[in-house]
């Protein structure tokens, strides 16, 4: 039995048909952890996805979740619970009504599985006795999380949690996922929101036409980035931009001319970056903003699938 790891797959292979949707897949995600899932469309997250959640069932490979082989009855292994292509509700019943509903399903009373705890969690004690149909996108994502706590899952597998979602509330679903985490729980994500994942994972999987193409810590998918545009904004611009021109590793894309007063734009790799800031600050020149145009995890993610990528 492992115990580090909440999911282990070696070898995952899927067809419909002719179609490989997974080919060869490794994933490990150790317990506690925040794991994201990323690629284009039609790259095989969905249906790893269903693969975590019992929907389906591989056509190769093992694959271990919470320490328990899985076999190939379609079923939901204990410990798991999440959705994928956007929570199931009914829209005719109230935010509460729901979630009963649901604890009705898997054979348990209402009261004892904690409806308005997981209603409070999610945000949703205001409107817990509006019907659903009324609801906003973002507000049925937080109750599709909530109907997923209802199970207390040590395994939570979650597509496009954040979709729909306002800045407070997707700050608020953070939250909850950040809290779980600390708790023990490993949470399974795969979104189209860079900046969503980079905020929440400590590590990502990428995935292109059904294969693993990056798996690992965001720092490392950092440290193996191509060249980056950053955004550099200084105290005095003319003498960041002499500096820029003068670092190996440095080119200016973007600064206007010599008297533009507005940010400088460089490309380079970090370490090439890294000489620069000090070279400003030895020359006294304050750096008020140093922020990436492009997101790491963005760039990785474009360099990595847009040939279908290379196995690492």
């Amino acid at each position: 039995m492992d115990t580090l790891h909440a999911v282990r797959a070696r070898g995952i292979t899927k067809c419909f048909g002719d179609v490989v949707a997974l080919d060869g897949v490794d994933l490990d995600v150790t317990h506690g952890q925040i794991h994201g899932l990323v690629g284009p469309n039609g790259a095989g997250k969905t249906t790893l996805l269903g693969l975590l959640l019992g929907l389906a069932v591989a056509d190769a490979g093992r694959l271990e979740i919470l320490g328990t082989p899985v076999g190939r009855a379609f079923t939901a292994p204990d410990g798991v619970s999440g959705f994928v292509d956007g929570p199931g509700l009914y829209p005719s019943l109230t935010a509460r009504q729901n979630l009963a509903a649901l604890a009705g399903l898997r054979g348990r009373d209402a009261r004892t599985v904690g409806v308005d705890e997981v209603l409070d969690q999610v945000g949703l004690t205001d409107v817990a006795d509006d019907k659903a149909r009324g609801f906003s996108l973002g507000m049925r994502q937080r109750l599709g999380l909530a109907a997923a706590l209802l199970a207390r899952p040590r395994l939570l597998v979650l597509d496009e949690p954040s979709n729909g979602l306002d800045p407070a509330g997707k700050r608020h679903v953070h939250g909850v996922l950040n809290r779980l985490a600390a708790d023990g729980t490993s949470v399974v994500v795969s979104s189209h929101r860079m900046d969503d994942l980079e905020a929440m994972c400590s590590e990502v999987t990428i995935l292109a036409v059904g294969r693993v193409v990056f798996s690992g810590p965001l720092g490392k998918l950092a440290a193996e980035s191509r060249e980056l545009d950053y955004r550099v904004r200084t105290s005095d611009p003319q003498a960041a931009r002499r500096l820029a021109e003068g670092t190996d590793g440095i080119r200016v894309v973007d600064g206007g001319t010599r008297q533009d007063t507005g940010p400088l734009v460089v490309r380079g790799l970090v370490p090439a970056l890294d000489d620069l800031v000090a070279r400003l600050v030895t020359a006294g020149v304050a750096v008020r903003e140093l922020a990436s145009v492009v997101s790491p995890l963005e760039a990785a993610f474009l360099a990595l699938t847009e040939d279908g990528g290379t196995s690492r």
